[in-house]
């Protein structure tokens, strides 16, 4: 099990994982000259700000014009630099995901997509700006590496390993604080997948801000005799298929957690991963082929059934399958 976690039982500090995002941006900047920077007009929202404060001749504020701030990106990369370029998700990559696949991963140039404000946290802006489908369409694409933080502490770690990654790599980050239960002692590799809890009777299986919610849902199950694994899948692609199998032998049942459609995200993921490698019975946690409604990012995982409790009631209904 990883050292570093911190007692989610107890008052934890909350915080964006995109203020982890720029204070990560910032470093490596600060230990690479070739690490630039683009915005499409949102550089307060998204934190790429601390960047261009920091290094106003290495950043690019490209407007909002999405398709050209991943082709610029692109360019750049072709002359040597690395790339962060940020928006929405809504709009990158909502907006541009043809631009993405033509000039960034079919050329497997190492550009750096910044998706910030997705998933139901987003809450008030309601289903146009409450990116879903990131996962899905980002996992579909040849070369591109894609990432999701667990808390903001983690952000900072992703984006200091991402500048020294040589694919395209997609990053989600929430809007909403959320809490941080990690550690600077907390392991983070690209493609490598932890387990935060071990356990033998089931294996929940999360990403993003839904690790978080996976360890309050394994607090609950443990109150009902239940021992519960909990690994944490920063890197949804490439997916960390050893550590899942390991888990899934020992268990034989399985629940997926995430902010995001289960249709071709997370749970798709490790859905293909088990129908071909082990079969086992498994129930997804996530949003159910249907698009997001404004609220209050609270109300919202408790409508759509993303909360612990939701993820205890799945792993009661996945182990009852397996008889």
């Amino acid at each position: 099990m990883i050292t570093g976690i911190l007692n989610i039982t107890a008052e934890l500090v909350n915080e964006p994982t995109r203020k982890g995002f720029g204070r990560g941006l910032k470093k490596a900047g600060e230990l690479d000259e070739n690490v630039v920077a683009a915005c499409a007009d949102l550089t307060d929202s998204t934190q790429i700000s601390l960047f261009k404060e920091a290094f106003p001749n290495r950043f690019i504020e490209i407007g909002v014009a999405e398709q050209n701030l991943v082709t610029v990106g692109a360019g750049l990369a072709t002359m040597g630099k690395i790339p962060f370029v940020s928006s929405y998700a809504a709009f990158s990559p909502g907006r541009n995901w043809e631009q993405i696949r033509t000039t960034i991963c079919l050329n497997e140039q190492p550009v750096k997509v910044i998706g910030a404000h997705a998933g139901l946290s987003v809450g008030p802006d309601g289903a146009t700006h409450q990116m879903l489908e990131d996962i899905a369409i980002m996992r579909a694409l040849p070369n591109m590496v894609v990432l999701a933080p667990g808390d903001a502490v983690e952000a900072e770690k992703m984006t200091l390993a991402m500048a020294k990654d040589k694919r395209p790599n997609y990053i989600r980050l929430a809007r909403e604080a959320s809490p941080v239960f990690t550690s600077p002692e907390t392991p983070f590799e690209i493609g490598k997948a932890y387990v935060f809890r071990e356990g033998k009777d089931v294996s929940i299986i999360t990403t993003g801000l839904m690790t978080y919610n996976a360890l309050l849902a394994a607090n609950k199950l443990a109150k009902d005799g239940i021992d519960a694994e909990v690994i944490h899948a920063p890197t949804i692609k490439p997916l960390d298929s050893k550590t899942i199998l390991e888990s899934v032998a020992k268990t034989r049942a399985v629940v997926t957690a995430e902010e995001a459609q289960i249709t071709g995200g997370l749970g798709g993921a490790v859905a293909e991963l088990l129908a071909e490698e082990l079969p086992t019975p498994m129930l997804r946690v996530g949003v159910k082929d249907r698009f997001g409604e404004s609220g209050k990012p609270s109300e919202l995982f408790e409508k759509f059934g993303l909360t612990p409790n939701h993820i205890a009631m799945a792993s009661h209904v996945v182990i009852d399958r397996k008889g």
